[in-house]
């Protein structure tokens, strides 16, 4: 079956089409990718990125079976766009979108690259001086995503056993352990997190955002009212 992927919880905008066979051990086949890294425009070019994967791996909207949309975490505003236009696509088209976590993706990605065996940690850029996070064990998450201090996450996992961690380089460099190669969610990740309903045709839950946090512009506000309060009082 073809299968159109799309994640926006990190900096980058990924999306691509793949193909995924019948076959439980086959591994998702991936003929057109995109992959830009600019966290301003995710609205801008993910609609554009579409267009192409589609015209280049000659598959038309009409052969795809489904969509797969990575929900986070991610920050507010990037991941809406990912998962509104991938909802929207889906709707359009009467095909079902499974939703993934995108840290899956990741570890996902990792182990079909032959360095996911074993015990993985996955930690992404969550900004405001945090890290999302899930550590994996042969391929099953574990624990997480959760959102910390990433200095407080070293030192929770630091008698750990973990042989390998993925996502963000400067984040991943802290752990003293050995970096992967993935570090945003691709195609190939996105579509191997969802295969097992794919595969079984299940019927995908509705789409719901993993933000672990409120919106910045919603606490931004509730700062503003209380400013406004407070000058209140001293007058």
């Amino acid at each position: 079956m073809w299968v159109l992927a799309i994640d926006t919880a990190t900096d980058s905008v990924v999306t691509g089409v793949a193909r995924l066979s019948p076959d439980e051990s086959g591994a998702p086949e991936v003929v057109a990718e995109r992959v830009v890294s600019d966290g301003r425009r995710h609205a801008e070019v993910l609609t554009t990125l579409i267009a192409e994967v589609l015209s280049e791996s000659g598959v038309a909207r009409a052969d795809l079976a489904a969509v797969v949309v990575g929900c986070g975490p991610g920050p507010f505003t990037g991941l809406r766009v990912g998962m509104a236009t991938g909802a929207a696509f889906a709707d359009a088209l009467g095909l079902p979108a499974h939703g993934v976590c995108s840290l899956d993706a990741v570890a996902g990605q990792e182990l079909m690259d032959g360095a996911g065996d074993g015990s993985v940690l996955v930690v992404t850029d969550a900004r405001r001086r945090e890290v999302y996070w899930a550590r994996y064990v042969d391929g099953r998450r574990v624990s997480g995503p959760e959102v910390v201090a990433p200095a407080r996450l070293v030192d929770d996992l630091a008698s750990t056993h973990i042989d390998l961690v993925a996502g963000s380089p400067a984040h991943a460099e802290l752990f003293g352990r050995a970096v992967g190669t993935a570090t945003v969610p691709s195609v190939a990740g996105l579509v191997a997190a969802a295969s097992d309903d794919l595969r079984t045709g299940t019927h995908p839950e509705p789409l719901v955002p993993l933000y672990l946090r409120r919106p910045d512009a919603k606490e931004a506000k509730g700062r503003r009212l209380a400013a406004g309060q407070n000058t209140e009082v001293t007058r």
